[in-house]
């Protein structure tokens, strides 16, 4: 039996509930160029071009046809039923974690629902489009909120956190993320230094390099539901284990 997991979500999940992965082959992320719209220096060039990018997304969320799918509902499930210690870490900046019923969540690239002060750095739950009247109430007077997204350049957050979970996890398992982008991607090597053990799902291949123990390829929404009655039952996780 498990006693301390560790999960790493990715894009990958947030796809199959109709969320587009954040990054294509061709440097865009949805249709924009990565630099305009998710780096400090795009903020700074165009505010007014980030706000309305961030702003469609935020309502995407509150307003559109976009649900948690049954790989978020497992994860929940598994936190609310698996006795020992669970920390789930996501890359992703939507809430359909949050949705599913997941609390022991950290988003170490941000969230979508939260607008930030640009001077203090406190958080706020985002109950209007960005924009030149959505300010703060830590400042006199109210700063504009920015996004509460971790842009390129910039650190990641709860990094502490997630390495003293790294170091304690005797499972760690990354889903639907593509292990290429660091500081993420050196999560499994830290895992594994632990005496870990590492299981990745996704729907690409097993990578030649790639340190993880044991590889699911298929959609998150089919292994992990699987992945969870197993644990919850006790089991270790092998891949003759989920076939069965």
């Amino acid at each position: 039996m498990y006693r301390h997991i560790l999960v790493l979500t990715g894009a990958g999940i947030s796809a199959e509930s109709g969320l587009k992965t954040f990054r294509a082959q061709d440097g865009l992320w949805e249709e924009h160029d990565i630099e305009d719209v998710a780096t400090p220096e795009g903020y700074q060039r165009d505010r007014a071009l980030v706000e309305r990018f961030y702003n469609s997304r935020w309502q995407q969320l509150r307003h559109g046809d976009v649900h948690p799918n049954a790989a978020h509902l497992a994860l929940a499930r598994l936190e609310q039923a698996f006795p020992g210690e669970l920390l789930l870490v996501t890359q992703n900046i939507d809430n359909l974690h949050e949705q599913a019923g997941s609390k022991r969540l950290l988003h170490m690239h941000g969230e979508l629902v939260k607008g930030r002060c640009p001077s203090s750095g406190q958080t706020f739950l985002l109950r209007e489009p960005f924009g030149p009247d959505n300010l703060c109430t830590c400042c006199i007077p109210g700063q504009r909120l920015r996004p509460h997204v971790v842009w390129f350049g910039e650190m990641p957050l709860g990094m502490d956190k997630i390495h003293a979970a790294l170091e304690r996890c005797d499972l760690f398992i990354a889903i639907g993320t593509s292990g290429t982008v660091y500081p993420a991607a050196g999560f499994v090597d830290t895992a594994n230094h632990h005496g870990a053990r590492t299981v990745e799902v996704n729907l690409s291949g097993v990578e030649p390099h790639s340190q993880f123990q044991c590889h699911f390829e298929g959609k998150a929404s089919v292994i992990v539901p699987k992945l969870v009655e197993a644990i919850l039952a006790g089991h270790e996780i092998d891949k003759e284990l989920l076939q069965a």
